[in-house]
């Protein structure tokens, strides 16, 4: 690519100044060397990977992106009468990357402006922050970091949102899901013999989720992975990445969990929901296992979580029950396969099972989800446009539940630099 570049502007430069004749004695001609000292104090673009800038000693580095992703939507009921459509921006991210003086202090952040993005604290205050990290990496194996960031806890969540098959991620993953939150971070990556591959990553956070500053009488939270890779790590990062399109040329397997306890939360699902009633504090555990394998185009996916909390009722000063804790556990199974030309087919099959605490509130046994999706790759995840119909049903509920809301079907548009 470079190359390209200084040959198109060494011939601009040729152009302009032999364009200028013998009229102008003082005309300026560049050497090989000269224009690409120029070229290094320019932009470098790819993409995919951002808009670079660097100084030439290499102390300062920033890389920007930006990334949109355009959503329409229908929600039908039982006789596929329509009940709810939504157009939108459904996310607009802009991140920045780098380090600062030296490689090993770097620095990210990313901004969220799409109101599915900006999520509303519990105080009113919209929060635009979804990552802002500090690292310190001393070497390739390890890195510790203090910020707000993603919680190492579920695959799903693990995995960025512009690098998704679905649409949206699943059901179980939107229940359990532990999210972000601020505090000190630390991973070690490591390798065994050839290929065998792990990391362990972990986590001391305030407990209280994205952003949201001041809390009272609640404790920490506690998150800790461990990640496999008996074949070896995944080509172009597939492992926080969804489906085949880079068709791994060997069999590629990842296996993790994680678990996390949050002392004292003071929102209804840990890190995220609403602010428990009248002060009401709530020590919760939350669990996951995953399993990843992909080859030639085949990718098999599947995630399991869970919630314990020992007193699942909330009650107000009434001494009334206002809010539940939602306990129990999910399953999360998909599959897809990229055909020639960068076309991909997945499946994908999600199902929330409460505990008897929580159906008893919830009114169901189990609820579920069944997902179709047809993608079209341009430029990978950067530029994308899939489109997934669902079909929500339960088990042990009443005859009308979910019957407003049995079909949904999605088109989105992803693109980003």
């Amino acid at each position: 690519m470079k190359r390209i570049v200084i040959f198109f502007l060494s011939l601009f430069v040729f152009v302009i100044a032999n364009a200028q004749g013998d009229n102008h004695s003082d005309t300026t001609y560049y050497t090989d060397a000269e224009v690409t000292e120029i070229l290094r104090n320019m932009p470098n673009v790819e993409v995919g990977k951002g808009v670079t800038l660097q100084s030439k000693d290499n102390k300062y580095k920033l890389t920007m992106r930006l990334r949109m992703q355009s959503l329409v939507g229908l929600t039908l009921d039982n006789n596929f009468a329509i009940n709810k459509t939504e157009a939108c921006i459904k996310r607009l991210h802009m991140r920045f990357d780098g380090h600062v003086f030296t490689p090993k202090v770097a620095y990210s952040i990313q901004l969220g402006y799409a109101p599915y993005d900006a999520k509303e604290l519990p105080d009113g205050s919209i929060n635009i922050i979804r990552d802002a990290m500090l690292y310190y990496v001393p070497s390739s194996a390890f890195n510790i970091g203090i910020g707000q960031t993603k919680l190492r806890g579920s695959r799903a969540n693990i995995n960025s949102s512009s690098a998704l098959q679905f649409v949206n991620r699943s059901i179980v993953n939107s229940e359990f899901s532990i999210d972000r939150d601020f505090g000190l971070f630390a991973e070690f990556h490591n390798r065994i013999g050839k290929q065998f591959h792990y990391a362990i990553k972990g986590s001391i956070t305030t407990g209280d989720g994205r952003n949201f500053a001041v809390s009272q009488n609640s404790g920490l939270a506690y998150t800790a992975r461990l990640e496999l890779y008996p074949l070896g790590k995944f080509a172009s990062r597939g492992e926080v990445s969804e489906g085949c399109y880079v068709r791994e040329e060997s069999p590629k397997l990842a296996l993790g969990g994680a678990y996390s306890y949050n002392d004292k939360a003071c929102r209804v699902q840990g890190q995220r929901g609403a602010l428990l009633d009248d002060n009401n504090r709530r020590s919760m555990q939350s669990w996951f296992a995953d399993l990843i394998f992909k080859y030639r185009g085949f990718a098999f996916y599947t995630d399991v979580m869970g919630r314990i909390c020992n007193n699942t009722a909330v009650t107000n000063n009434a001494g009334e029950v206002s809010q539940h804790i939602y306990t129990g556990w999910g399953v999360n199974v998909q599959a897809s396969y990229t055909f020639k030309y960068d076309w991909e087919v997945g499946l994908r099959h999600s199902t929330l099972l409460p505990d008897a605490s929580t159906a008893a509130y919830e009114g169901y046994d189990s609820k579920n989800q069944a997902t179709v999706v047809l993608t079209k790759y341009f430029i990978g995840h950067n530029l994308k446009i899939h489109a997934d119909l669902s079909y929500n049903y339960a088990t042990g509920a009443s005859a009308d539940y979910l019957s407003n809301n049995r079909w949904q079907a999605l088109l989105s548009v992803d693109v980003g630099i």
